[in-house]
């Protein structure tokens, strides 16, 4: 037991000292830790003082760097003030003396004019009394002489002029007639076109006649939805194997064509159907015209054009001008312009160009107002084509004069073009204006989706916007139309105009 206790003493005892001596220890440790820091913050302040001290060095060196280049400024722009200045008043005293000697130049020329104006008054009279004494001795006045020596040189020279006169315009005319004879057979000789009359219907031809009730429909309604859809006239009638599409709009009908011998040859001949396809053919049309635009510029050599005026190339395929279809008019318009300017000695290559797209206004006729001529100008002149284009535009209709060898070319090909026989044909084109005149009013109208002029123009469909329209107002808008194409439009006999009002619920069951 009291080993125990004495162990149990010693243990405390010995925890005891083991505190102090630790104590000791960490009491060093710490008084070394704020030596160190102490030590460190002094080398700190001695840096940042060194830092500072380099500071206001580069302060002063930058302060004085500024002041000299300050001041080499100021010396330069004050030699160069005064070089500008001493430059200034030398000009200044040239040009006082040369003000004076203009002066006296002035004060000369005045005194040989008024010297002049006397010698001209002493020859006046000198001259009068010359002819005074003329008329003494002759015995004869001034106008008397005067009108008896011009007669006789009149009688002497007048069939001499005369006969020179007529030699020099028998040979001008001559080898006008034999330049322009000359350059119009070339043209002509090196390009000889095709022409075929443009007709106002297109025939669908059919495998037989069994086929005719499917495109008709129940009650009518096929043919109806391909009217209404088309924008064309659909004649079925005893011909067989045969159906008529009828359209003034060559594009729209060939559209139709094509819409309707797809549904011959699907077979399935619906309502649904035939939207289908007219909107997959009206795709495929975009695309070929535009191919067909490029393939054109491709064959004429011509350099690049802006895609717009290319797709409007290919689609003057579709339209026709007097019954001469408007792309086959401006290729030999083209072609002629070439070989003329060539001749004439001027650019080829741009009188091409010119021909080619001076009626490309033609495009856009449908679709804007406007005459073909203002609209392909300012076609031309947004997509930034030459000058000589835009002038061969307005100068082969008159509104411009043609300022250079292309533009007169186009003008004279389009002449040659158009004038030979069989290329036009008057009766058609006026149709065609009509037409054209009759959808314009109707499309006018607030409200309407489009409108077609169908049975050679003896009926308009206006295809109204139900959401817009009701029917009350549909019978009102088409007594509208009906009034305004009686007082724009000439035509005989009369016009019907169909105003069709329809509203579609479209829903899917899933």
């Amino acid at each position: 037991m009291l080993i125990t206790l004495t162990a149990f003493i010693a243990v405390i005892i010995g925890v005891g000292i083991g505190y102090m001596v630790a104590k000791k220890i960490n009491d060093a440790k710490h008084d070394i830790f704020v030596e160190q820091a102490k030590a460190k913050a002094k080398a700190i302040e001695y840096e940042a003082e060194l830092v500072l001290k380099d500071a206001k060095n580069s302060v002063l060196n930058a302060e004085f760097e500024a002041k000299k280049k300050f001041e080499d400024k100021s010396h330069k722009i004050q030699k160069e003030y005064s070089q500008k200045f001493d430059d200034l008043h030398k000009k200044e005293q040239n040009l006082k003396e040369s003000s004076q000697e203009l002066e006296k130049k002035q004060k000369k020329a005045r005194e040989l004019f008024e010297e002049s104006i006397n010698l001209k008054s002493n020859y006046e009279e000198k001259l009068k009394e010359v002819l005074k004494t003329l008329e003494r001795s002759a015995g004869l006045t001034q106008e008397e002489a005067k009108k008896i020596v011009l007669k006789k040189v009149e009688e002497n020279s007048r069939q001499e002029i005369a006969s020179i006169v007529r030699k020099y315009e028998e040979e001008a005319k001559n080898e006008g007639k034999r330049k322009a004879n000359y350059i119009i057979a070339q043209a002509t000789s090196r390009f000889a076109g095709e022409f075929a009359a443009e007709r106002l219907i297109n025939v669908v031809n059919i495998k037989n006649d069994e086929l005719k009730g499917r495109i008709i429909g129940k009650e009518g309604r096929n043919v109806k939805t391909l009217e209404m859809v088309l924008g064309v006239d659909i004649i079925i009638d005893d011909t067989p194997g045969a159906i008529i599409v009828s359209c003034f709009n060559l594009y729209r009908r060939a559209i139709a064509t094509k819409v309707i011998e797809l549904l011959v040859e699907d077979g399935r001949i619906q309502p649904a159907r035939i939207e289908e396809i007219y909107e997959k053919v009206c795709k495929d049309f975009e695309s070929s015209i535009l191919e067909e635009g490029e393939n054109i510029i491709m064959d004429l050599g011509l350099s690049k054009i802006h895609p717009e005026i290319v797709k409007l190339i290919g689609k003057l395929k579709y339209r026709a001008s007097y019954g001469q279809n408007a792309l086959a008019h401006s290729l030999e318009v083209a072609h002629l312009a070439g070989i003329i300017a060539a001749e004439c000695g001027g650019d080829e290559s741009l009188a091409r160009r010119a021909g080619l797209l001076h009626d490309i206004g033609k495009a856009l006729t449908h679709d804007f107002e406007g005459s073909h001529v203002d609209l392909g100008g300012e076609l031309c002149k947004r997509y930034k084509e030459p000058e000589a284009v835009i002038n061969a535009i307005y100068a082969h209709h008159g509104h411009e004069e043609a300022t250079s060898v292309e533009s007169a070319a186009v003008c004279t090909a389009d002449v040659l073009s158009a004038g030979r026989p069989g290329a036009r044909r008057e009766v058609l084109e006026a149709f065609l204006k009509r037409v054209t005149e009759l959808e314009n009013i109707a499309k006018n109208k607030e409200g309407i989706k489009n409108a077609y002029a169908i049975n050679a123009g003896r009926e308009i469909r206006v295809i109204a916007n139900a959401k817009l329209i009701n029917d009350d107002e549909a019978v009102l808008l088409a007594k509208e139309i009906a009034s305004e194409i009686q007082d724009k439009v000439q035509f005989p006999g009369e016009i019907k105009v169909n105003v069709i009002r329809e509203l579609r619920a479209v829903d899917y069951a899933r």
